[in-house]
């Protein structure tokens, strides 16, 4: 049988001892009574660090050269409060066992002790272990969950699908294709399966294909060598391997050509990029997530987007349900945004009445997510809620209002927003405003704003 490697996932007991004797006939024991064993003769052999989250328990003597069994059940516990430590020692030191378990020692054994006695503490150390990691994992799993529903925000069915489908796909490397419609929380889908991974510590990439220029699109993905092309002066790191380690989200990809594409299918299959006027291929560790607000299939039935690359990126794929599809979500995710609004503004925050909630869910919300959130910033601002006009703090309808007399609305807005947070004079709120005090003087006479927080002729003049 080949000896277990310490810390290894399989390997359930981990013996340090000086003593070459006593180690093989304690493995022996441990072995024979069906647990997989690696031993060690010095405990600076190992890297403390692999300790944490390891599902197995340590078996020490105390009494060793370089470090002591206290001083390596110090350094485990830094790792992993909850490893298990059982300590062995010959020298009969009840004082020493004393300090061993405050110490937080699962247990200390005497030499000389009956295998049994091992053999029982061992078996009940690994299933104290096992309900460890067991919590541990549930914890995390709930933690997890909570930062999920946290972004993604909502109670109809499409959303808590797709909460579930997130928080699978997070915990696995495949590539992920994210279908939604303009505004729809694309990125923030992303976002969060970047987060939850295990890739959460690397960068996590954001790309528009949409908006790179078809000139510069190959250097910006697969970067450059010095004199590859006109003007390329430098070595150019593109944004692929940039990501190294992390993910890549790649957002609208059916505007790619289709010479890009074929690059792109080669990246992902292969995992390696080539920088242009480079013969060598470059390793990548990387996660892609792409986005698109079309049909790709339907785009590839119509040859504007490869089909090998379209079913390559289909392997795990996440539909976004748009806003008008998500019911009551609507209401609720508005509420979440208009406070979140007035609370950076230093507001007080305002709740939608029957009026505005009706009119929130009859919309049509073609800008999804979006707009919803930009609608909720203005009401937060304490502007009337018109979808389909322009903001106006009246009450009256803005239909057919000229472009000066909406302008002039969203002045007034401002303005009467800034007032609502605390100033105690007409020089404080010009500057936050950043006019000169005789301007804000003017505005506030012209929109028939009344200050209160200070007399409007204090400072105004001088």
């Amino acid at each position: 049988m080949s000896p277990a490697a310490p810390f290894a996932p399989e390997t359930q007991v981990l013996l340090i001892d000086d003593d070459p004797h006593l180690r093989q006939a304690l493995s022996q024991t441990l072995d024979l009574a069906g647990f997989k064993v690696a031993t060690l003769a010095d405990a600076r052999q190992l890297d403390i660090r692999e300790a944490a989250d390891w599902p197995g328990v340590v078996v020490s003597d105390i009494r060793m050269p370089g470090i002591d069994g206290l001083q390596l059940l110090e350094q485990l516990h830094a790792q992993d409060s909850g490893l298990p430590v059982i300590l062995v020692t010959g020298h009969g030191d009840v004082p020493l066992a004393v300090k061993a378990m405050r110490s937080g020692a699962y247990d200390f054994l005497e030499k000389p002790f009956p295998s049994d006695a091992l053999l029982d503490s061992v078996r009940r150390a690994l299933d104290v272990r096992r309900l460890v990691l067991d919590n541990r994992s549930l914890r995390l799993a709930l933690s997890e969950q909570k930062e999920l529903r946290g972004r993604l925000i909502g109670q109809a069915p499409g959303i808590q699908r797709l909460q579930e489908q997130v928080g699978a796909l997070s915990a696995i490397q495949a590539d992920v294709l994210i279908l939604g419609e303009t505004g729809s929380g694309k990125e923030v889908v992303a976002r969060a399966l970047h987060d939850l991974s295990s890739r959460r510590n690397g960068p996590f990439v954001a790309i528009n294909a949409g908006a790179l220029a078809e000139s510069v699109v190959e250097s910006e993905l697969f970067g450059h060598e010095q004199g590859a092309f006109t003007g390329a002066q430098k070595r150019r790191i593109g944004k692929f391997e940039f990501a190294n380690g992390g993910t890549v989200f790649l957002d609208e990809i059916e505007s790619m050509s289709l010479d890009v594409q074929v690059k792109l299918l080669r990246l992902l299959q292969e995992r390696v990029v080539e920088r242009l006027g480079s013969n060598q291929l470059i390793p990548l560790d990387i996660r892609v997530i792409a986005a698109s607000k079309e049909n790709l299939r339907l785009a590839a039935d119509e040859g504007r987007f490869r089909a090998d690359l379209y079913y390559r990126l289909n392997v795990a794929s996440l539909r976004i349900p748009p806003l008008r599809e998500r019911g009551d979500d609507i209401l609720l995710l508005f509420q979440y945004f208009a406070d979140r609004a007035a609370q950076r503004h230093g507001l007080n925050s305002r709740t939608p009445d029957a009026a505005h909630r009706a009119q929130l869910l009859s919309h049509g919300w073609p800008g999804n997510v979006r707009e919803l959130q930009n609608v909720a910033e203005r009401f937060a601002l304490g502007l009337d809620l018109d979808l389909d006009n322009a903001p106006n703090l009246t009450g009256q309808p803005s239909s057919g209002a000229n472009l000066n007399e909406q302008v002039e609305a969203f002045e007034r807005a401002l303005i009467a927003a800034e007032m609502a947070r605390p100033h105690n004079s007409m020089r404080s709120l010009a500057e936050a405003l950043g006019l000169p005090r005789k301007t804000l003087h003017d505005k506030l006479r012209k929109h028939g704003l009344l200050f209160s927080g200070g007399s409007a002729t204090d400072d105004s003049e001088q």
